[in-house]
């Protein structure tokens, strides 16, 4: 193994615990991953939540500075790579530099969506993608005292909507939905966090869309929407991301909403794999092709695809998780959205309180996801009952006194 060439394209988390996976599972041939960004790779979740607030940096590193340099890793940083040639086996980076590889991890990401309406180049707008950005968002709200829009009202537009407000800023959300973060949540559970937010003194548009930007000497002064305009001195655009699979897609690999890749994180290309937002692996539970651009699939197709990069023969099947922080509420969630139709939810704990366990279930008494909101240390028990496939009670399902392990049986 030790005359291998294993290159990893990308400098996120998904490309780091790759990285760190096959230095830990004894790959000792050269390793070279070319990071992009001007950072050694960094996980992003927290630049929307604690980094945000503090711009504390502590855990956000996947390994300290030292780490690279100590496990003989060649972290190409501040460099994109531009093209991949698939018969050459080999990588052409920026600047010219022809990198080969035996083989190939991509791991690049996704990208902002940007809303393309009159305006929307006016200085004032963030994005948020990069440390860079979380703390162009920082600098620009942490004063306080400022009429802060966010478009969009799914995780990331809800929990900077939550720190903005935090720093004392009068804060508007548009929502294109009616409700937000239905799309993640369903209307009845996308409640308790628009709730959430009003209690907190959060301003809420609902079904709104921004059409254009309002600007004065090149800066934002206002967002319109159908309904009409807000004024704003910052605002937040939270619109969704876009996968990056250029690269991927002008190589010949096959792409359809991400990089396709099997259930061990292959591609349609020999000895070439990928991993994180970018790739869109099938799932062996669900049966289907199922994309997320959350923190834990970052960590477990990074795993997965060093694991077979060194042949193991491995299938990523975990259950998708989440979290988030928003105000005084944390939360958990696991379960696959695939299976949501047609179930119903089934509460324990104080839902007007923040203090529950939500279950989605469906209609033959089966567990197909759940949320715990400021109730911890039951994670676990919850991905039992998702894994076990089995009906429950929904009476004990629903009542505290009955320990959720006791529910849970083996598959």
């Amino acid at each position: 193994m030790s005359a291998q060439e294993f290159v990893i394209v990308g400098g996120g988390l998904a490309a780091g615990t790759a990285a760190v996976t096959l230095r830990e599972e004894g790959f000792d041939g050269h390793l070279t991953l070319v990071a992009g960004e001007a950072h050694k790779p960094y996980a992003r979740p927290p630049l929307s939540k604690a980094y945000l607030a503090s711009l504390d940096d502590s855990e956000v590193w996947v390994q300290d500075e030292a780490w690279w340099g100590d496990h003989d890793v060649d972290v190409r940083s501040g460099l994109h790579a531009n093209t991949l040639d698939l018969d050459a086996r080999s990588v052409l980076l920026e600047g010219g530099t022809a990198v080969p590889f035996d083989r190939l991890l991509i791991a690049t990401g996704a990208t902002p969506r940007r809303l393309e309406v009159p305006g929307a180049d006016a200085a004032g707008i963030h994005y948020l993608r990069t440390i860079e950005d979380s703390r162009g968002i920082h600098e620009a709200i942490s004063a306080g005292d400022k009429r802060v829009v966010v478009v969009g009202s799914g995780w990331i537009g809800m929990e900077v909507a939550a720190n903005a407000r935090t720093f004392g800023n009068d804060v508007t959300v548009l929502s294109h939905s009616r409700v937000p973060l239905s799309s993640a949540l369903g209307d009845e559970l996308g409640e308790v966090f628009a709730a959430l937010h009003e209690e907190h003194g959060v301003h809420i548009r609902r079904g709104e869309a921004a059409t254009a930007f309002r600007t004065e000497g090149g800066a934002v002064t206002g967002v319109e929407y159908a309904g009409g305009v807000v004024d704003a001195d910052v605002v937040i655009v939270g619109a969704g991301a876009v996968p990056l699979v250029s690269l991927a897609q002008d190589a010949g690999l096959e792409v359809a909403s991400g990089i396709l890749v099997d259930a061990g994180m292959r591609t349609s290309a020999d000895g070439v794999f990928a991993v994180g937002d970018a790739a869109n692996p099938y799932h062996p539970v669900v049966r289907q092709r199922l994309r997320s651009e959350h923190w834990a699939n970052a960590i477990g197709t990074g795993k997965t695809a060093a694991l077979n990069l060194l042949d193991r023969g491995v299938e990523y099947d975990d259950i998708p998780y989440f979290y988030t922080d928003q105000f005084d509420v944390g939360m958990e969630y696991s379960g696959y959205a695939p299976l949501l139709e047609g179930t119903h939810v089934v509460y324990r704990g104080d839902v007007a309180g923040r203090e529950f366990v939500s279950f989605w279930v469906t209609p033959r008494g089966r567990v197909v996801a759940g949320m715990n909101v400021n109730v911890w240390d039951v994670n676990e028990q919850v991905q039992g009952l998702i894994r076990s496939q089995s009906p429950v009670d929904e009476a004990k399902l629903a009542d505290p006194g009955v320990p959720l392990g006791d529910l849970v049986v083996d598959a």
